[in-house]
C-alpha cells in the first residue's frame, strides 16, 4: 500500500511550472470496446497521466480498435507510428513463444496463480520487449477463460466442426486438437461475427462476452477457467527515452495504479460479467467432468508444444512459476 500511496503522489504533482515546451500528445490505440474494464482502466490512467503531468503530456485513448486494430497495435508503437498503447501479446506469439506463457492451458487458473506467473515471466517479458523498442508500464489480466457454445456440450466430440473464433495461437491450436474450425476474429468484430455465422463459437472471459452482448447468437458458457491472458500497456523505446524524468515518474506512478486497479477490477468484474450473461438469457454453470478431463488432456498436448518452442526461457518461466 505504501507504493500505490508513492504512485498516487507522484500522480497528482504537476511538473508543467518549469516546463515551457509545448504538450505533447500521446494517442492510445486500444482493442476492446471503451465499456470493457481494459479500456476503462486506460482511461484513468492516460487522465492519471495527463493530469499529474499538468499537461505536459495528453494521452487520449482511443478503443474498439478505432485508431488500429488489435493485431496492428503493437507493430504501430514499435515503429512510433503511435507513442504508447495497449495489446494481448499472446496475439504474437508467431514471433516469438514467450509471448504466449500466459495462454498455456490449465497451468495458471486462477488469480493469484497468474500473479506468480506473471511475477516469473515479468522479467524476460520486460527484456523481449526492450529489445523490440517498446517500455512495458503495466500488465492487467482477463477473468478465466470459459467456452462459449451456440448449443450443449458434453464432450469434445461434440464440437467437431464449430466455426471458433481464434484470437491467438493457443486458441487456434485449442480449435484443431477438439475438431473446431479456427477463424480469426478481432474483438472489436466479436458481435458481428457471431451474428453472420462466421464464427459459432470461443473461448473467452465473461467480460469479453458480456461487453459484445454474445446472449443474443450464443446460449452456453461453460466456466472451465483455462487460462487468463493479460493485456499489456506499453510505450515506444524513443518517445520513453526524450521524456523527462519528472515525467517519466508521473507515467510509471499512473502505471502502478493502472496495475493495481485493472487487477481488482478483473476479479470483481468476474461474478458481475457471469450474472450479466445468465441475465441475458444464456446457461452459465462448470463444464461436466467428462469435458473437462478431455481438455485437460488436450492441455497437457499444448503445454509441450509451447515448452518445446519457447525452449530454455519458457522452461525457466515454468520451473520458477512451480516453485515452493
Amino acid at each position: 500500500m505504501k507504493k500505490i500511496a508513492l504512485a498516487v503522489a507522484l500522480a497528482t504533482v504537476s511538473f508543467s511550472a518549469s516546463n515551457v515546451q509545448a504538450a505533447e500528445k500521446w494517442d492510445m490505440p486500444m482493442a476492446y470496446s471503451g465499456s470493457n474494464f481494459h479500456s476503462a482502466v486506460g482511461a484513468e490512467f492516460a487522465k492519471c497521466i495527463t493530469t499529474g503531468t499538468g499537461g505536459d503530456i495528453e494521452v487520449t485513448t482511443h478503443p474498439s480498435g478505432s485508431l488500429f486494430k488489435g493485431a496492428d497495435i503493437k507493430r504501430a508503437v514499435q515503429t512510433g507510428q503511435a507513442p504508447i498503447g495497449e495489446r494481448l501479446l499472446s496475439g504474437h506469439q508467431n514471433e516469438n513463444a514467450l509471448f504466449g506463457f500466459d495462454s498455456v492451458p490449465f497451468m495458471a487458473t486462477s488469480f493469484d496463480d497468474a500473479a506468480k506467473l506473471w511475477e516469473a515471466a515479468k522479467e524476460p517479458m520486460t527484456k523481449l520487449l526492450d529489445e523490440q523498442n517498446l517500455v512495458l508500464l503495466y500488465s492487467v489480466p482477463w477473468p478465466p477463460q470459459g467456452l462459449y457454445f451456440k448449443k450443449e456440450v458434453n464432450s469434445v466430440a461434440d464440437m467437431k466442426g464449430i466455426k471458433f473464433r481464434s484470437y491467438n495461437n493457443a486458441t487456434a491450436r485449442l480449435a484443431e486438437l477438439t475438431g473446431m474450425l479456427p477463424v480469426s476474429v478481432e474483438a472489436a468484430e466479436i458481435s458481428q461475427a457471431f451474428a453472420t455465422g462466421v464464427a459459432e463459437a470461443m473461448v473467452s472471459s465473461g467480460s469479453t462476452g458480456y461487453d459484445r452482448k454474445v446472449w443474443e447468437s450464443l446460449t452456453h458458457f461453460y466456466e472451465v477457467d483455462a487460462w487468463l491472458p493479460r493485456n499489456y500497456v506499453f510505450v515506444n523505446k524513443d518517445t520513453w527515452g526524450k521524456t523527462s524524468d519528472g515525467n517519466k515518474n508521473v507515467v510509471k506512478g499512473c502505471a502502478e495504479i493502472a496495475e493495481y486497479a485493472g487487477t481488482w477490477r478483473a476479479k470483481e468484474y468476474t461474478g458481475f460479467t457471469l450474472q450479466g450473461l445468465r441475465d441475458g438469457g444464456m446457461k452459465v454453470g462448470p463444464a461436466g467432468d467428462a469435458l473437462v478431463g478431455e481438455l485437460k488432456e488436450i492441455g497437457k498436448t499444448m503445454t509441450a508444444e509451447w515448452l518445446k518452442a519457447s525452449g530454455d526461457q519458457g522452461q525457466a518461466i515454468v520451473d520458477a512459476f512451480n516453485a515452493e
